[in-house]
């Protein structure tokens, strides 16, 4: 359901599409757009999370901001939701500029100490940092706070399915409207988790790798198919997949192979991955290095790229500062 706006097709220019809006980046944002005079469709989940947080940040950003944030349903698991947004879409703007997948979820949970939660960041972090792009995983960390991570089989499945097919649905849904922009940018929120160093399994690391004659999108989820596989069978540690957030790193690497693949096929499109940095989030219980604000200015300025920018790229939030 979204809400009954009257848009002025003559002062308004472009339209952008927020996934995961109600809270965190996703409304951060949304917020940074909106300010720069973008009509924004803030999507969310849960409804009244959703109507709630575009009242939210029409109060921040002021009354004349009324008409620029828009709300609209979204579950990215449910087609019927999906196909409910892109008519609402085509009905009211008729394309789409920007689309940002930005709903996601880390697919673990911590039990007690939630401190546990940086060190394992950090301790991934560390690996890449020492390891480089040819690195291997080694021995699993084993943090020194009492909380721990509870990583199963549903969650993994609820996160291959939000990070991945929800992201990818929704892209090929939205494709016809953003193919009738002038400067169509789609915007993957990923992480820096999805790095290739931190997966030990090396026949995923090949796949995900490929060059892009290669790549395809079966490919891609033969790999996700044979890690739930694995993963129900109990052999995650015998097929060398990730020690931990398993599914959320094999998620986003997955995401980032995508992000290259529809870079391939639409040259016309700005379509790039990027991290945003360990950011203090719910999904992260707070914990992080950069806040809302500092992570979210990366991302905005990857969906307002200037024609001719880079696509098919993974970046993480310090790389995509450094662009023009």
């Amino acid at each position: 359901m979204g809400d009954e706006v009257v848009v002025d097709h003559a002062t308004t220019k472009r339209y952008a599409l927020v996934t995961g809006a109600n809270r965190g980046i996703g409304f951060e944002i949304c917020r940074q757009l909106a300010s720069k005079g973008i009509m924004v469709i803030l999507a969310s989940r849960n409804e009244k999370r959703g109507i709630e947080a575009r009242e939210r940040l029409i109060k921040e950003l002021g009354s004349e901001f009324g008409n620029y944030v828009i709300f609209h349903q979204l579950d990215v698991a449910d087609p019927a939701s999906l196909d409910a947004l892109v008519n609402f879409i085509k009905t009211k703007f008729g394309s789409l500029d920007i689309l940002v997948n930005n709903a996601g979820i880390n697919g673990v949970e911590v039990e007690g100490d939630v401190s546990v939660y940086t060190e394992y960041v950090e301790a991934e972090l560390k690996t890449m940092l020492e390891a480089g792009h040819g690195g291997v995983q080694g021995e699993a960390f084993h943090p020194q706070g009492n909380g721990r991570f509870v990583e199963t089989l549903e969650s993994a499945k609820e996160c291959i399915e939000t990070n991945y097919y929800g992201a990818k649905r929704i892209t090929q849904a939205l494709i016809p409207l953003l193919q009738l922009s002038r400067s169509p940018r789609i915007v993957n929120v990923s992480s820096s988790l999805g790095s290739l160093v931190l997966h030990p399994n090396e026949w995923a690391k090949g796949v995900f790798s490929s060059e892009d004659n290669s790549l395809t999108e079966e490919k891609v989820e033969e790999v996700l198919h044979e890690f739930l596989k694995d993963f129900k069978e109990a052999k995650l540690q015998e097929n060398h997949w990730p020690h931990h957030f398993a599914a959320y790193k094999v998620s986003k690497a997955a995401m980032n192979a995508y992000t290259r693949i529809i870079a391939k096929k639409y040259p016309s499109f700005c379509i790039n991955s990027v991290c945003p940095g360990f950011t203090r989030t719910e999904i992260s219980y707070g914990l992080g290095q950069f806040s809302v604000a500092e992570s979210t200015e990366a991302l905005v300025k990857l969906a307002l790229l200037p024609d001719g920018g880079p696509s098919g790229c993974f970046f993480t939030r310090d790389e995509a500062f450094c662009l023009y």
